[in-house]
């Protein structure tokens, strides 16, 4: 690289965070979900032991992650509320129309349960 290369590249800092189309904040250019790595360090998971759950991504995308999550907390507590809404609603719809696969597997429970063969 030359002089010119390596000033630019310092002065642009990595994005180790990204909002995708639907809203859903993604970590570096995988499809790993933020939510997923939040609640692994909230768990106390180390990075490296995240970066093995994870191997599309590489240490550094998740420390960088965790330290854009830790200097975003307002954001990402607005966004984690947001997805918590998205999935009470998707767990409200399946449980109102389950999948036939669902239904046949409760019929055949309550079946096992009542005795019969």
């Amino acid at each position: 690289m030359n002089e010119r290369t390596e000033q630019s590249a310092a002065q642009s800092p990595k994005t180790y965070v990204r909002v995708d189309e639907s809203g859903v904040m993604r970590v570096g250019a995988s499809r790993v979900m933020l939510d997923s790595i939040v609640a692994s360090f909230e768990q106390g998971h180390s990075a490296e032991t995240i970066q093995q759950q994870y191997p599309t991504l590489s240490l550094e995308e998740v420390y960088g992650a965790i330290a854009w999550r830790l200097a975003h907390d307002d954001e990402v507590a607005q966004y984690l509320q947001r997805q918590q809404a998205v999935w009470d609603q998707w767990r409200a719809k399946a449980a109102e129309q389950p999948s036939p696969v669902i239904q046949r597997l409760r019929a055949l429970q309550a079946r096992k349960g009542s005795g019969a063969s």
